[in-house]
């Protein structure tokens, strides 16, 4: 054991060979840290031999340097590799939230690498040669679209939340109905959040019955609010009543120095509703019923990067904006690059707006992608034999906790391998494939929904499913 150890080449030798500078030219990593790397290696090597572990070429044999250098490829290589990366959504939830939500519009993706690649007037006023505010970019946009007196944007719902509840209830009360206290992912507690604030909270109603008379009941000289939160990931089916939004204005315009904010969520710029999807209320419509506030996501409904927009009358945004904590939770150039592309295709109208892919997919019909299925199998089928390939009906799902009673009708493509199961199929298209393909399992098949899936990523499929090694 130890003569087998000491044919091990030195480092000082190994650093000379031709395929060490290969290495370095393929990694694009300094002898330093390959150096190391390469010590890394010769270690795991070393107790591999001692435990009896070791498969490959021992140390003196023809091959054992060019095992030993794979091996160094391979462990620099996942070293130094990114360990965010690009997949495939091939699971037809639109917004799902392990795989990032929202993908970006060519639009915003254009207007984010601009920015990110050069400076930019993130807090300059060019017209007057002076200091400006990062709000004023993404402002004028929103109440465009919102009809909002004024607007501001901050790093997500949540923080949308605290900063509102922070800024305008903190020792006061807010009014809330016991059937809106969610929980979203995360933990993400109205009630823990409103602990938070500072602000106190009030539960009135009961779980699945709240009436107007119970907010009546509710307000005391202490009342700074009363909320309404939107149950993005949960319905209320049955013996259930809430007080609809117009009412709860006209409710409050009655009180003194009440303010009436409504957290929308997942928050909607698009009607869904007109193509009968959902019941999702526009923000436009919240807003011209007279709502004080409104907070809603960036990158759910929305379709555009992480962010918390907080939309409503000026007298209340200027006071968010001038809040300490509005440095604490501000977005960076990027995030309001994004955000500004994403929001100029919803301004230039509803064919400009099928751009952004959260809402063409949610508005993909099920003809379309049963055609699109169809061609897919067939192109599959003339690639390899080695699948049996079925297309039935199904549904796909909004996600990211929106429209938890909405299934989209679609149709899927059921595989199932002549030698591996469903799930040592999906691992290896997680695994093994560039980049990482991610679909569902269903009674031992794996099934793709092309729903979320573009039409070039469509060949990406089809080239990982053909090189397919059932080893």
């Amino acid at each position: 054991m130890k003569e087998t150890l000491q044919m091990i080449p030195p480092v000082h030798e190994l650093q000379h060979h031709p395929q060490f500078a290969d290495i370095v030219k393929q990694t694009r990593l300094d002898t330093v840290q390959l150096t190391k790397q390469l010590k890394i290696v010769i270690e795991e090597i070393r107790k591999a031999i001692l435990q009896g572990n070791w498969n490959g070429p021992l140390p003196g044999t023809a091959g054992f340097i060019e095992e030993l250098f794979q091996l160094l490829l391979k462990s620099a290589t996942k070293e130094f590799s990114f360990t965010l990366k690009r997949v495939i959504n091939a699971t037809g939830t639109i917004l799902h939230t392990n795989l990032g939500r929202a993908r970006l519009s060519k639009t915003a993706i254009s207007h984010v690498v601009e920015t990110a690649e050069n400076y930019s007037n993130l807090e300059y006023r060019l017209d007057q040669g002076e200091r400006g505010s990062r709000h004023s970019h993404i402002e004028a946009l929103l109440t465009k679209i919102t009809g909002a007196e004024a607007a501001m944007v901050v790093n997500n719902n949540a923080a949308a939340v605290y900063l509102v509840l922070r800024a305008l209830a903190e020792n006061k009360e807010v009014v809330v109905s016991r059937g809106q206290l969610v929980e979203i992912g995360g933990s993400f507690r109205i009630s823990s959040i409103m602990k938070e604030s500072g602000a106190r909270l009030v539960e009135i109603g009961t779980t699945n019955k709240t009436h107007l008379y119970d907010y009546e009941n509710a307000i005391t000289p202490d009342t700074a609010m009363i909320m309404k939160v939107h149950t993005s990931n949960f319905k209320v089916i049955g013996f259930a009543e809430t007080v609809p939004t117009a009412e709860l204005v006209q409710f409050t315009k009655t009180l003194d120095d009440v303010i009436y904010y409504e957290d929308l969520g997942s928050g909607a710029l698009f009607d869904f509703r007109q193509h009968g999807i959902g019941e999702e209320p526009v923000v436009k419509e919240v807003i011209a019923m007279g709502t004080d506030i409104v907070t809603f996501s960036g990158d759910k409904l929305l379709g555009g990067p992480q962010a918390g927009i907080i939309a409503g009358k000026k007298t209340f945004i200027d006071r968010l904006k001038k809040h300490q904590l509005a440095r604490v939770v501000r977005v960076d150039k990027m995030t309001l690059a994004a955000l500004e592309g994403t929001l100029l295709d919803y301004a230039r109208g509803e064919k400009a707006i099928r751009n952004i892919p959260t809402i063409r997919d949610l508005l993909r019909s099920v003809n379309e992608i049963d055609e699109r299925s169809h061609a897919f199998v067939t192109k599959l089928l003339q690639k390899t034999t080695i699948f049996e390939a079925n297309i039935f009906p199904d549904v796909s799902q909004v996600g990211g906790g929106t429209m938890p009673e909405v299934q989209l009708p679609t149709m899927v493509i059921a595989l199932r391998h002549q030698s591996l199961t469903a799930e040592q199929l999906s691992r290896k298209l997680r695994i093994e494939a560039k980049p990482a393909i991610i679909g569902r399992i269903q009674k031992d098949e794996f099934l793709l929904d092309l729903r979320t899936v573009s039409k070039e990523e469509e060949e990406l499929i089809l080239e990982a499913l053909a090189n397919i090694e059932t080893h």
